[in-house]
Order: C-alpha cells, then sequence, then structure tokens
C-alpha cells in the first residue's frame, strides 16, 4: 500500500510527511521534489508569502545515496517565516497570550465550521493547519509518487484549462512532451499562448479591484495500462478515489472525469467510447490490441483503467481572501465586521495545477503499487512485465 500523512501549521516550523509503500531501489533525490515545489509557489498572481517562503525539502529517513530503502520515507519543508511566530505558535503553555486571539471569521474559510466543531475560541487554531500552506508538503509526496510512476514509463501532467472565464484550447495532435514544454514556459501553466494572455489581463483586473478568480486545472495521466482500479467495491473504483483526492485540494469545488457533466446532457450515442481491436498495436509496441478512437470516459470505465489516457478536471472557486473585504461576523461579541486579510493570492489556479497533479499521482502510484505489489522496484517490474504479456496476448 502507498499511503502518507501530513503534519504541521502555516506558520510553524515545518510541513511533515511520512510516506510508507515506496518500494526499494527507487533513485530519488531532494532536487526531484524541489523542482515540483518550485512549480507550485510560480504563476502569475501569487502573493506575498511566496516571497518569503523558497520551499525546499529534507529527506530525512527512508533513502540512502540516492535510492529508497523500503522503509518509511519522511519528507521535510521548513517554513522561513517560522522565526517571527515561535512564541505566537509555540506548542509551551507559558507562551499563552489570548491578548492575540482571533476571533473574526472570514468568509469562505475553516474559520468559523471549525472553530464550533473543535470547541475554539481563537480562529488561529483552524486557519493555520486549513490553509493551503499545506499542498506544499503534499507537491512533496506527489512528487515522490511521480518518480516511481516515470519508472514504468507513466507520466502526470496538470494544467490550467480556465481562468477567470478565460478558456485554453488544447493545441490539436501536440504530443505529451510538447503539451508539457509549453505549459512549463506559460506563467499561467497552460498550453495555450492566446488565452495565457487573456488570462494574465483578467488577473490584473482582478488584482487592482481588490478581487480574486478561480478557475479550472486538467491533469492527464498517460502510460496506463489497463486494469488498475476496481468494479467490486465501492472504495476500490479509481474514479472515485481521483475525485475524492481533487476534491481534498483547499479551495476545489467540483470535479470532472472525461467528458463529465456534459455526458448528462447528450445521448447515449454521443457518450460512450465503441472498442475496436487491432493486432498490429501490439506489434508496434502497444500494450494491447483494444483501443478507443474516442475518449469521452476519461480513461475509466466502471471504476478501471481502460488503457486511454485519464483526464480530469478540477474547479477552484475565486480565493476568499479579499483585499475588497466581505462582511462577517465576530464570534465572541456577535458584531459585525469586515473580514481581515491573511496574506493572499490575487489567483492561485496555477499553484493549484500543480496540486493537483501530485494528488492524482499518488492515487495513480497507489493503485498501481496495489496491482503490481513488489518490495523492490525490481520486482514491481517483473510483475508489471508478466502483466503487460498477459495484456498482448488477451
Amino acid at each position: 500500500m502507498f499511503r502518507y500523512l501530513t503534519a504541521g501549521e502555516s506558520h510553524g516550523p515545518q510541513l511533515t510527511a511520512i510516506v510508507e509503500g515506496v518500494p526499494s531501489g527507487l533513485k530519488l533525490t531532494e532536487n526531484d521534489i524541489n523542482v515540483d515545489l518550485a512549480r507550485r509557489q510560480g504563476g502569475y498572481g501569487r502573493g506575498g508569502r511566496m516571497k518569503i517562503e523558497t520551499d525546499r525539502v529534507r529527506i530525512l529517513s527512508g533513502v540512502r545515496w540516492g535510492e529508497t530503502l523500503g522503509s518509511p520515507i519522511t519528507l521535510v519543508v521548513e517554513n522561513s517565516d517560522w522565526v517571527n511566530w515561535e512564541q505566537r505558535m509555540s506548542p509551551y503553555a507559558e507562551f499563552r497570550d489570548d491578548s492575540i486571539r482571533v476571533t473574526r471569521a472570514r468568509p469562505g474559510h475553516a474559520d468559523l465550521p471549525g472553530a464550533m466543531k473543535y470547541a475554539h475560541n481563537d480562529v488561529r487554531n483552524i486557519l493555520e493547519r486549513s490553509s493551503a500552506r499545506e499542498t506544499a508538503i503534499r507537491v512533496a509526496v506527489g512528487a515522490v509518487a511521480k518518480a516511481y510512476l516515470t519508472r514504468f514509463g507513466i507520466s502526470v501532467t496538470g494544467c490550467v484549462t480556465e481562468l477567470g472565464g478565460v478558456r485554453a484550447e488544447r493545441p490539436a495532435d501536440a504530443s505529451v512532451k510538447e503539451l508539457q514544454e509549453k505549459i512549463a514556459k506559460s506563467p499561467v501553466y497552460t498550453y495555450d499562448e492566446k488565452a495565457e494572455v487573456e488570462m494574465m489581463e483578467a488577473i490584473d483586473r482582478a488584482k487592482d479591484a481588490g478581487d480574486t478568480l478561480g478557475g479550472v486545472v486538467e491533469v492527464r495521466v498517460n502510460g496506463l495500462p489497463v486494469g488498475l482500479g476496481s468494479h467490486v467495491q465501492w472504495d476500490r473504483r479509481l474514479d472515485a478515489r481521483l475525485a475524492a483526492a481533487v476534491m481534498s485540494i483547499q479551495a476545489f469545488k467540483g470535479v470532472e472525469l472525461g467528458a463529465g457533466f456534459e455526458t448528462a446532457r447528450l445521448p447515449g450515442s454521443k457518450v460512450h467510447d465503441e472498442i475496436f481491436f487491432d493486432e498490429q498495436r501490439v506489434a508496434r509496441g502497444e500494450k494491447t490490441g483494444f483501443y478507443r478512437n474516442t475518449n469521452r470516459a476519461g480513461g475509466l470505465e466502471g471504476g478501471i483503467t481502460n488503457g486511454e489516457e485519464i483526464v480530469i478536471y478540477g474547479a477552484m472557486k475565486p480565493i476568499p481572501t479579499l483585499y475588497t473585504p466581505l462582511k462577517s461576523v465576530d464570534m465572541v461579541s456577535k458584531e459585525p465586521f469586515e473580514a481581515t486579510v491573511e496574506r493572499s493570492d490575487c489567483c492561485a489556479v496555477p499553484a493549484a495545477s500543480v496540486v493537483a497533479e501530485a494528488v492524482v499521482a499518488i492515487e495513480i502510484a497507489g493503485a498501481f503499487k496495489e496491482k503490481f505489489g513488489g518490495d523492490s522496484v525490481s520486482e514491481t517490474a517483473r510483475n508489471y512485465s508478466s502483466y503487460i504479456e498477459y495484456l498482448r496476448e488477451f
């Protein structure tokens, strides 16, 4: 089983993850992870926190001399701003100072329901953990998952397809590598240069107005074989697991796989992907002779990968911390007020595409490990190779 836990607060000393289930013999360096951490901090529209932090990971266990050991991997991303928060976020009772309590709950955040649920009279006890800062360590875990998947020729690519009402058009017939190169060069992590300019202009207008923008991110997974996930129990359906992973990202309010909600508006003849067979596909190096000319299902049927590209979309709402404040109520005095600003971005959709890429990679890695097992990468490779030969003969 590939599993992980994260811990840490936004202004605490560090974010931590423990990752279990990575087989031994996988090449892994801190730089492999730092590349994705830098991507998460980039993107047009980011705010002041990105000027304070330069996220870099430390691997504290589970890796020796650049290779995984098969034991739990500990990842740490330190918070540079901790030096200014040591007493305010201290675990020690002698530093308690109720005069700095935060009692004004911000609309759109976990502040008020979290305080009510956990019986806190200080909203900081909620906002520190609910903050999207937590996604930094999930991106680090996702980078480990991607290193594992890359070993077996599987790629995971995230990008922005819509921002502030501006939609990107996917280039026709572009390869995965070509799309990745376009996304890497774009300030808003999209593959459409015309839409890129319009998206940046939309961000500028929102920033001038003291407003924020949301958007839609896309993640595509290529190189997967048929057979990850299962139809036999609800919690083994890979589409459900992917949807839950994407919806777990802070500020995400919707998810679609393949044609998604559009399938509800069309007749079945225009929704389902017809199946074909070409024995020459195997000769050309494909994993199976079966194929589809369309992919409205988004690479998953019955909760199982069908060999086509996985396509998943996530909708991110505008960040609720506005420089033109929203109205709220003090949870102690019950008096109305205008919500305060904790350091905020005008738009974090590009960064969210990196987070979505990470959480999808984690779920795919988990399903891959469940299917092929292996305590070492070499054992997994033997199991995988045998299964691919089975598929080619099916």
